[in-house]
């Protein structure tokens, strides 16, 4: 089912498949689309691209375990540093994102910028990986956690079971899959109000510290940068650890074809959705420390359930709720997201023809989406997710510096490319050493795990010249590939 590059054809069943090899019309080329083509709809506005960047940011991290980065920084104030300044660094990614979303108006995010600067080999390694195994992997993560949190007010005396996790896990899992691939419509508005109900969860966080503030419940921040002294390899562990609290910034730019006036809207959404997640972030992580110590944080498993039960009572049931809430609205957008990544991949040859392929009446990309369900319901119901993810953690900020370090080729390879919105030399060069030091970094802190993931992602080499480059497979091997 994979092939080389190729000129689209049109089905003849319910479905039609996408612009191939990114030779055919674009939605913003200008050039007339053939008669009877189906495209994805620009049904992405404003206020939704806003949507799927907050939504798919803000998960579960920051209301069950924002400890990871104080206990790698040693005290309340480097903690609160660490937050602001990984904010900000991942303001400055998201600003190359919008330039290059801007001046490459085609979806599929990560893969499609690199496939411009470096190369089809690089871009294939990087969707083979997603497809197979961070996506799948991310999703049932995440998903996990949407089941443990839903089931919680459930079980608020007893441990939940872990078949009834995975069990509503699965059926979460199925509601997003089916909703992506019913309508963008809807799966648009549903992300718009899963993105409202995650800043009421925050706010009901904040407000209640900021009047603990007024009170004069300051205790905790005094002194605040006393306590342990942060380790030489603590301090770039818990930027790594606040990087990724932050990581969802790029998945607008998987849908770029499907935004409204991209060159405006683009950087707009970007701009917007991460001043508010970073203020949201500090003053949340504020709240936490105007009601629970530094000591008794490291302690607690899920810090916002805490400050809730010492605050408000009975009403910290709802807690949970939003939580899972939280995790649905970060599963419903990456799921949305990263489909067109194998869409766009599949209309460029990259991956089985068939993911090229739109429905007819619905126009969503539902192969795309539907393949990621069996893969997401193995990793489910298989091993230790975190572990898996572990492994391949290092790979997402590997390219992702790629991408950024690609930016800054583009400017030299092609300087005369219309840049609508074009950001300052230094951004995409502090950004992509910042990345490429934390794949450094945990190659030297955690070679085992790291090295494993190296191995996997190398896989895509082989894969690549056996799939796409190789012209004279034998024909058992074609009927094997059901070509």
């Amino acid at each position: 089912m994979f092939r080389k590059a190729a000129v689209t054809t049109v089905s003849n069943g319910r479905y039609l498949q996408g612009q191939a090899n990114g030779r055919l019309p674009t939605m913003d080329s200008g050039q007339p689309a053939q008669e009877g083509k189906v495209v994805l709809k620009k049904k992405v506005t404003l206020l939704r691209g806003i949507s799927i960047i907050i939504g798919t940011i803000i998960g579960a991290g920051i209301f069950i375990s924002p400890k990871g980065i104080l206990k790698n920084t040693g005290s309340v104030g480097m903690s609160l540093t660490v937050w602001t300044v990984c904010g900000i660094l991942s303001l400055f990614g998201a600003l190359c994102y919008a330039e290059l979303g801007t001046c490459i108006k085609k979806s599929g995010g990560h893969y499609t910028y690199i496939l411009e600067a470096f190369g089809p080999l690089p871009a294939f390694v990087r969707v083979w990986v997603e497809l197979l195994i961070i996506r799948p992997a991310a999703t049932a993560v995440i998903s996990l956690a949407f089941g443990r949190y839903i089931l919680e007010p459930f079980f608020m005396q007893c441990e939940i079971p872990e078949l009834a996790i995975k069990l509503i896990t699965a059926v979460g899992i199925t509601l997003v899959m089916v909703l992506n691939s019913t309508s963008v419509s809807w799966s648009a508005r549903i992300q718009i109000f899963l993105t409202f109900c995650k800043l009421v969860a925050i706010l009901i966080i904040i407000v209640p510290g900021v009047i603990q503030l007024i009170k004069g419940e300051t205790q905790h921040f005094k002194n605040a940068f006393a306590g342990n002294d942060a380790s030489v390899m603590g301090l770039p562990l818990a930027f790594y650890s606040g990087m990724y609290a932050y990581s969802g910034w790029f998945y607008l730019n998987f849908v770029t074809e499907e935004v409204e006036n991209p060159e405006k809207n683009i950087p707009l959404a970007i701009c917007i959705s991460m001043i508010i997640v970073t203020v949201g972030y500090v003053l949340t992580n504020v709240a936490y420390f105007t009601t629970i110590s530094a000591g008794e944080l490291l302690l607690s498993k899920a810090v916002a359930v805490t400050f809730a039960e010492r605050l408000m009572g009975n009403f910290s049931l709802a807690v949970p709720v939003f939580v899972a809430l939280s995790c649905f609205g970060s599963m419903n957008g990456g799921i949305f997201a990263v489909s067109r990544m194998f869409f766009v991949a599949s209309r460029e040859g990259h991956l089985p023809e068939i993911l090229s392929m739109i429905h007819v009446r619905k126009h969503t990309p539902l192969p795309a989406v539907i393949v990621l369900h069996p893969l997401t319901m193995i990793m489910l119901f298989s091993g230790d997710l975190y572990s898996l993810l572990n492994f391949l953690s290092f790979a997402r900020w590997l390219f992702i510096g790629l991408v950024v370090a690609g930016l800054i080729y583009l400017r030299y390879k092609r300087p005369d490319m219309p840049r609508p919105f074009k950001v300052p030399l230094f951004i995409p060069a502090l950004f992509s050493f910042t990345c490429l030091f934390m794949v450094a970094l945990s190659l030297y802190s955690d070679p085992v795990n790291t090295g494993i993931g190296f191995a996997i992602t190398l896989t895509g080499v082989p894969a690549y010249y056996l799939f796409i480059v190789w012209d004279k497979k034998p024909k058992w091997f074609r009927n094997l590939l059901g070509k």
